[in-house]
């Protein structure tokens, strides 16, 4: 097989959540387990840390396998989704998985995967786990997919846990109220594994705390014990300066980082709290912590968070796609400074988009498009969705053209912001 066959086989044969929505979600760990005992329980050759969230979890991760790095200690990172390259999701030391191990992997394993017909996100959960074994990683930075409970990685014991936040994602399948989400998020809190919480909201803090007592696990609340401040952006630096408080002992900290969006502040004093807890188990100095993160983009290579793709019109893109997210950036956005905004958004059709809708502004031009994924809303549905909410623009077929558009209309002086779904920034940038 060729790698490109090999992705041909892992995106159409096996069920993708990305791909065709809660079809592909699975209500229990049974082929999880049966991989897992099929590749002989890789993931405990190595120390991992487990991170969930609906928001931040992504950035959270990247941060902290980057501080990791420069400790000195071989790292592993598994996040999704990609976009770009499938190989994005495994990466060891900043560096992707060859594309041979991925044909290698799946070329060997055929017989397993045809039985189990796992999906496609359980499948690259084990390629992960196994790829991270052979490459004898110190440490593994592990984010969930989705949920916690009965999410493919839920398997590993790890020497931590981390939920980010609770949010409005995914209510179809973790519950209708935050407290449902949240119980499914407190599903990854392990027997006497410390727990890190990133924000307090009075909803969640008892389900954590209830948990964490009964697993008799130590937890702490971010937010209760630093209180970070980003100063102002600017985009031309490729630098924001942030500030860290510690509440507990008045200790100040300062650093550099290169993510623009506001809502790295709450990250940040995850990431700090992380560090507390870890930095003597992996020896991590300070100035681990603070090249970690001003590295984390080198280090990682993430993408789509509050990024910068164009000048003259400055063009940014963001993956924020639930209302809390979108919350953040839409506010962001009212206070960069321009003559005016075009918005090139699209959504996936499962989205709930009445309560998102609202919070953007009618005084902007849009351009309603779709990515080339099944998933997504036909852009046509999209503006008479977005025509409730007194937003209105244009119909692209294809997000190609429709950033063309935007930026062909924008003055110098305008801003043009891409985002509504991941798989929209995917192919902006």
């Amino acid at each position: 097989m060729t790698y490109e066959e090999t992705l041909e086989f892992l995106f159409s044969q096996l069920p993708a959540y990305h791909r065709i929505g809660k079809a592909a979600y699975k209500n229990n760990l049974d082929n999880t387990n049966a991989l897992d005992n099929y590749f002989g329980h890789p993931h405990r050759n190595y120390n991992t840390i487990h991170i969930a969230g609906t928001n931040g979890k992504g950035s959270v991760s990247h941060m902290l396998a980057s501080i990791l790095r420069e400790a000195g200690l071989a790292t592993g990172l598994y996040t999704s989704p990609h976009l770009k390259d499938f190989r994005e999701r495994i990466q060891v030391n900043g560096m992707m998985i060859p594309e041979q191990d991925v044909i290698t992997f799946v070329s060997e394993h055929k017989e397993i995967i045809n039985k189990i017909r796992p999906s496609f996100f359980e499948m690259t959960a084990a390629m992960a786990f196994s790829y991270f074994s052979s490459r004898n990683v110190d440490v593994a930075v592990i984010e969930t997919g989705l949920g916690g409970r009965l999410d493919s990685t839920n398997i590993i014991n790890p020497v931590l846990s981390v939920i980010t936040n609770i949010g409005h994602d995914h209510m179809d399948l973790l519950g209708d109220t935050l407290a449902k989400v949240a119980a499914e998020k407190a599903g990854i809190i392990k027997e006497s594994v410390p727990v890190v919480i990133g924000e307090t909201d009075p909803e969640s803090e008892k389900i954590f705390t209830s948990v964490a007592a009964e697993k008799g696990s130590d937890i702490w609340f971010a937010d209760k014990n630093f209180r970070c401040t980003l100063l102002e952006w600017d985009h031309l630096s490729g630098q924001r300066k942030y500030t860290v408080n510690q509440l507990t002992d008045k200790s100040l900290w300062t650093g550099f980082i290169p993510l623009g969006g506001d809502y790295q502040q709450k990250n940040l004093q995850t990431v700090y709290q992380i560090f507390r807890v870890l930095q003597d188990r992996f020896s991590l100095t300070g100035n681990n912590l603070a090249d970690g993160i001003r590295k984390v983009i080198e280090n990682t290579h993430l993408q789509g968070r509050w990024q910068v793709i164009g000048s003259n019109p400055l063009t940014i893109c963001d993956t924020g796609h639930n209302k809390e997210g979108l919350e953040y950036v839409l506010n962001q956005i009212s206070k960069v400074p321009s003559t005016g905004v075009h918005f090139v958004i699209g959504f996936v059709s499962d989205k709930d988009l009445d309560g998102i809708l609202p919070m953007f502004p009618s005084n902007a031009r849009y351009y309603f498009t779709k990515a080339s994924v099944p998933r997504a809303m036909d852009e046509n549905s999209l503006r008479l969705k977005a025509s409730l909410s007194g937003l209105k623009g244009d119909c692209y077929t294809d997000v190609k053209s429709a950033v063309k558009a935007a930026r062909e209309n924008a003055l110098p002086t305008d801003l043009v912001f891409i985002g509504g779904s991941t798989f929209i920034v995917a192919e902006a940038i």
